[in-house]
């Protein structure tokens, strides 16, 4: 019954009124810094899905609109660019969204940022014409390496969390008694 009261407090201010005064200005001021950052983690939102819409229109227009002195393939490369930029930016709102749905922090979205950001300068390098260092290159090589990698260990570890708290849920079985099933 106490966890209840607990949880009706942390919902809203007004609820906690019954508690002491000092509870009841912990409350309002948790409730309070919650829905501030909520807030702000929308307006955050909002502004990157304006930005990429911006950064998306102004980049297709630049290539259909380009000069006709540059080359189709340097356009094409600084359209890439913007693209991969953009998507950069989505999977951050992706980020800002499910730390909205669940207040917490969910590492897969910012190592996919990581490993979209490093193609992207892998990509725009190797589009350029200058000659670039072999050691830059295997640095970033191994950047995308470490970034799956991590990636894969992110979701695995997630997966055996998941199963972990799946099975608390289940009746486990008493040591020394045979499992009896039935067949149809």
């Amino acid at each position: 019954m106490v966890d209840e009261g607990v949880e009706a407090a942390e919902r809203s201010p007004s609820t906690a009124a019954r508690g002491d005064p000092e509870s009841r200005a912990v409350t309002w001021s948790t409730w309070t810094l919650e829905h501030a950052q909520d807030l702000m983690s929308i307006v955050v939102g909002i502004v990157l899905v304006v930005l990429s819409a911006v950064l998306l229109v102004s980049g297709v227009v630049d290539f259909v609109h380009g000069p006709a002195h540059v080359s189709v393939l340097s356009r094409a490369n600084e359209l890439l660019d913007r693209v991969l930029l953009v998507l950069i930016l989505v999977e951050i709102v992706h980020t800002v969204v499910l730390s909205l749905r669940a207040h917490t922090l969910v590492p897969q979205p910012f190592i996919v940022v990581g490993l979209v950001a490093v193609i992207r300068k892998i990509l725009f390098i190797l589009g350029n014409s200058t000659r670039i260092p072999t050691a830059e290159l295997a640095l970033l090589i191994a950047m995308v390496t470490v970034f799956v990698a991590g990636l894969i260990a992110v979701n695995l570890f997630s997966r055996a969390l998941e199963v972990d708290r799946s099975d608390r849920g289940r009746p486990q079985p008493v040591p020394g008694r045979r499992r009896t099933t039935t067949r149809e």
